[in-house]
């Protein structure tokens, strides 16, 4: 059998060189989440980490362990924000140069942030693997460390700090459900658990949209797969790691994938049920409880981030109201008279439906002479107040084309 590349005594060692950097995050107990799953769910809140992430963690280790020759080097990463702003936090505290290539779409509050801690930055690519290949050039040609955000022993026994964590805090855990892009969280996790803690099962999670490790478990191998455009862009990773591959494909570790509509309305129910403010890659564990996978209780979903662009948040919370059928969007054919578009909207408020914006279409091929398109946005309490919005609507005489 082989040996791991990290196990529990490697996990300990890091958890005491962080002591006093990463914070010993909450585990809060989730009754809305709890209730989808049938019995207990607890979330490890990693979203309240310094820096807003698990990789903090994993970024510390990984620098306190270099050389005084490779600190005078200088480090080198890449990431689509966490990953940066662990790198650069970490190495501010360490007093080592930092330099880190994120992505040209990189959200600029994560932008700003990692630059806040002291690295300079530089962008380069459409992706975190794009980004990736620039953080070797640059290493090659200056001599920088390649601080790699998940492909690294070091960095991998970091995350682990996590699982440590949560055996502590929950020592009845039966599953932990770990949002997953290159894998470095979850394999920490299982290298925490070694084979001390059998009765415990990982579950990894994926967007449908950056899926490498359904594949390449299947395979047996990392496999390089296309990227798709995805809101969760900490876990948009297009080959595994090759040390965190070996860890969860030992211990035969499931990883699900959830789509970009089941993202979006666990971010919105963890906004409005936990109070809680995770980017759409923390909330990928929360998404695969809400799409139906089953897990094993008492269980931990790890919020994995809470870096997300507040334009992002607005934007994913109205793909999420819309997603919940909380958002309707109609359109309707009124009759070119004066008074029946005031009486259309009072149809609708007297549904309990509340209009959030108009737009008029007065011209088109198949609309007659006398008639025009009214656009209609209207917030409603979920699924079936729509249908009762639309069945009003008809049930008025108003021709709804679109719903």
């Amino acid at each position: 059998m082989t040996t791991p590349p990290v196990g529990p005594d490697d996990v300990a060692a890091a958890a005491e060189l962080v002591a006093g950097v990463a914070r010993r995050t909450p585990v809060l107990d989730s009754r809305a989440v709890s209730t989808l799953a049938g019995g207990p769910v607890l979330l490890k809140c990693e979203n309240l980490q310094h820096s807003g992430s698990y990789k903090v963690r994993g970024a510390y280790v990984r620098l306190a362990r270099l050389s005084d020759e490779e600190r005078a080097r200088g480090v080198v990463a890449a990431s689509a924000g966490n990953h940066a702003q662990g790198v650069a936090l970490a190495a501010g505290r360490l007093g080592v140069r930092a330099t880190v290539f994120m992505p040209q779409g990189a959200a600029l509050p994560k932008v700003a942030a990692t630059q806040q801690y002291g690295a300079h930055v530089e962008l380069g690519g459409d992706s975190v693997d794009e980004a990736l290949a620039h953080a070797r050039e640059h290493a090659e040609l200056t001599g920088a460390v390649l601080v790699h955000p998940f492909d690294h022993v070091d960095v991998v026994a970091g995350q682990g700090t996590v699982g440590r964590e949560i055996l502590e805090q929950v020592p009845d855990v039966r599953t932990i459900v770990v949002p997953v892009g290159g894998g470095g969280l979850a394999a920490g996790i299982v290298a925490a658990l070694g084979d001390d803690h059998p009765q415990v099962e990982v579950v990894g999670v994926q967007a449908a949209a950056a899926a490498a490790y359904p594949p390449s478990l299947d395979a047996g191998r990392p496999l390089t797969v296309p990227l798709h455009s995805t809101m969760a862009d900490g876990i948009a990773v297009g080959r595994p790691g090759d040390v965190p591959f070996a860890l969860l494909h030992g211990r035969h570790v499931p990883v699900r994938t959830v789509s970009e509509e089941e993202l979006s309305r666990a971010l919105l129910m963890l906004l409005e049920r936990s109070k809680t403010v995770v980017e759409p890659a923390g909330a990928a564990g929360v998404a695969s409880i809400l799409a139906g996978h089953p897990v094993r209780t008492p269980a931990v979903v790890v919020l994995s981030g809470g870096n997300i662009d507040p334009l992002l948040l607005l934007r994913v919370v109205r793909h999420g109201l819309a997603s919940a059928g909380r958002y309707l969007q109609l359109r309707v054919r009124v009759d070119d008279r004066p008074g029946r578009l005031a009486a259309m909207v009072g149809e609708v408020a007297a549904a309990g439906g509340n209009i959030t914006h108009v737009g008029h279409v007065r011209t088109g091929v198949d609309l007659a002479i006398d008639e025009v398109e009214v656009g209609l946005q209207v917030e409603t309490r979920g699924p079936q107040h729509s249908g009762e919005v639309v069945e009003r609507l008809r049930a008025a005489g108003y021709r709804v084309t679109d719903a």
